[in-house]
């Protein structure tokens, strides 16, 4: 990963975008975030351009650009240049990917945290009485 996509993604971080908040397509995001469970940065990176500029274009822009706005008013560090960027190159920019990077990482560990969740859940169910399922 270049010091340009960690700066980046250092920044989209910082930015207050909450994923329940989005009016973003989660299977959109998901094809991302099951890209980065796989592991294999060049397939998170396909995955990456190829889904942004839909992301983007359905609903992100607006609030990303409103939390980078937010940021630079904020003095966080590389808003002003990253706000910019998104506003001419818009689901093009490296923010912009920075940003769905970090959505689909959010996504992925909700899932993660979710399935083990369930797992806990299904091996307790034996023990309660069947009018409370």
């Amino acid at each position: 990963m270049s010091k340009e996509t960690e700066k980046l993604d250092a920044l989209a971080a910082q930015l207050d975008l909450d994923l329940d908040d989005l009016p973003i397509c989660l299977a959109c995001l998901g094809i991302v975030s099951m890209a980065i469970d796989h592991g294999d940065a060049k397939e998170v990176a396909r995955e990456v351009r190829s889904m942004t500029p839909h992301l983007w274009a359905e609903g992100l822009a607006e609030p990303a650009i409103a939390a980078l706005e937010r940021a630079s008013a904020r003095g966080v560090p590389g808003a002003d240049v990253a706000l910019a960027a998104a506003e001419r190159s818009w689901g093009q920019s490296g923010i912009a990917k920075a940003i769905v990077r970090r959505l689909a990482t959010e996504l992925s560990r909700r899932v993660h945290h979710d399935l083990k969740l369930e797992e806990v859940a299904r091996e307790r169910l034996p023990f309660t009485k069947p009018e409370l399922n």
